[in-house]
């Protein structure tokens, strides 16, 4: 796709969203189950169930999918998606292009360890790599737009709130 394509694809929905703001509002929903008898919880995915257990730091055996990776496996997608737009929108040339996200915890603030240790990742950075022929100053514009604009990004940024309740 080319930025003419991208344009035409999305300015009907720009033109839509301005005239009437709520229609932008894009609901976003996960379901997990508890369908095993471990301490696993079962996530619908696009790409089919994934089963999440605890991370070996506490006390799983590694043989589950871990939920910090697969928030950061989130964090890759919303970026790479963003990313490789903006990079269209600009008429970008970038070739061979891989993004990566690193995070850390401290399992002694989730195990209740040490109550002053942060319980969630403290340190999050996304990676690009890519090979391109552009100057710098449009690659730093392309990081600082992929930055603005991606959803998953700004929301871990944010600290947006999560409301616990029931059901």
């Amino acid at each position: 796709m080319d930025a003419t394509a991208l344009r035409n694809l999305q300015k009907p929905l720009k033109d839509s969203y301005r005239d009437d703001p709520g229609a932008a509002i894009a609901p976003l929903h996960a379901v997990g189950t508890f369908t095993d008898d471990d301490i696993t919880c079962t996530v619908d995915t696009w790409a089919g169930s994934v089963r999440a257990g605890l991370h070996p730091t506490t006390g799983g055996d590694g043989s589950e999918a871990c939920s910090g990776d697969m928030l950061l496996q989130a964090l890759v997608a919303c970026a790479g998606v963003t990313f490789r737009s903006v990079a269209t929108a600009m008429s970008l040339d970038i070739r061979n292009a891989q993004v990566r996200a690193d995070g850390a915890f401290d399992a002694r603030g989730t195990l209740g360890v040490d109550r002053d240790t942060p319980v969630g990742m403290t340190d999050i950075s996304l990676t690009f790599t890519f090979d391109t022929d552009e100057d710098d100053v449009k690659i730093d514009k392309l990081l600082e737009l992929t930055e603005r604009y991606c959803v998953v990004a700004r929301t871990l940024a944010g600290s947006a709130p999560v409301e616990v309740r029931r059901g």
